[in-house]
């Protein structure tokens, strides 16, 4: 990979004494159904008993928010084409300036990919990464608030809560054993009170970056995966942003499981040797949202790892 594209150096405090578990997740159908939606495959898979029609609708309502989104706040049209892995991967040409009165639709970004240009684009992750992390509701009014909620309250309803129990899924395993509150920090780590475990979601998604970020904000997900936990593999492929996960968070107390539903995924978790849960759409598969719990995630754990603590995992 090219020295540009380095994760920069995170040590993972206090993981001397700690058990990590590293949660890998895909996006598009299985933290969110979107494209099964579009195409009519998730209904089919009930063999008539859902509208494919309506999901169908629902599908092209949330692409719609999603482009406008994108557009709209995240500077996706002028940087469509200069897609990058994480937003950090041109951290170091990002000088610090002031950005407040910017004017990002005028500073002529564009090739040769420079390093004026780098920097530029730079200031625009600086500024999607801020966005993300206010969240949406700081950024938008409540009547436009009220009607993404709907549309996630109706999608639901379709979807007989998988995206509810997926997001509930992500916090039972950004909470891990314990049964206290747990805080997720810049990093992306999540503490709790105890002591021995710490947890965290990685979100490596086959869409370029800022689709896939404006999805974890329109999807609720942003409050458990941090922007620095994002990653696209649009170019690099999952095997290159796996490797720079493992490197990123090096430590013999730490385990990583792969969740998905793709081919690619599960090619990569194999030659990284990691376990890898593959989500089924098909009503009544327990690898699926309603469905999959922590004793199932923790099965695969074991059998890889061989902790004997798995088991114990909550349902």
């Amino acid at each position: 990979m090219g020295e540009n594209l380095r994760i920069p150096d995170e040590e993972i405090k206090g993981t001397m004494d700690r058990r990590v578990d590293v949660y890998i997740w895909d996006m598009d159908e299985t933290l969110i159904l979107l494209k099964s939606l579009l195409n009519g495959t998730y209904a089919e898979a009930f063999n008539g008993l859902k509208d494919v029609q309506k999901g169908v609708e629902i599908g092209k309502m949330w692409e719609k928010h999603i482009l406008d989104l994108c557009d709209g706040c995240f500077f996706y049209e002028q940087i469509e084409n200069y897609n990058k892995p994480f937003l950090g991967a041109l951290s170091e040409y990002d000088d610090g300036k002031d950005l407040s009165d910017y004017d990002f639709g005028q500073d002529g970004l564009g090739l040769p990919s420079d390093d004026d240009n780098k920097r530029k684009l730079a200031y625009m992750h600086r500024v999607i990464a801020q966005k993300y992390e206010k969240g949406l509701h700081n950024l938008f009014d409540q009547e436009t608030m009220k009607l993404w909620n709907e549309l996630y309250d109706i999608t639901d309803n379709y979807t007989d809560g998988w995206l509810s129990s997926a997001r509930d899924f992500l916090e039972q395993c950004s909470s891990g054993k314990t049964e206290t509150t747990s805080t997720a920090s810049a990093d992306g780590m999540v503490d709790s009170t105890d002591s021995t475990y710490q947890h965290v979601n990685v979100l490596v998604t086959s869409g370029s970056l800022i689709p896939s970020l404006v999805k974890c904000l329109l999807f609720r997900l942003d409050n458990l995966i941090t922007h620095e936990n994002v990653y696209s593999s649009w170019e690099e492929g999952k095997i290159q942003c796996f490797q720079w996960i493992k490197e990123r968070f090096s430590s013999s107390n730490v385990r990583f499981c792969v969740i998905g539903d793709g081919w690619e995924e599960c090619e990569a978790a194999k030659t990284m040797r990691w376990p890898f849960v593959k989500i089924d759409l098909r009503p009544g598969s327990s690898h699926r949202f309603p469905g999959l719990t922590l004793r199932t995630v923790g099965y695969y754990f074991s059998v890889v790892y061989g902790s004997p603590g798995a088991e114990n995992d909550k349902d």
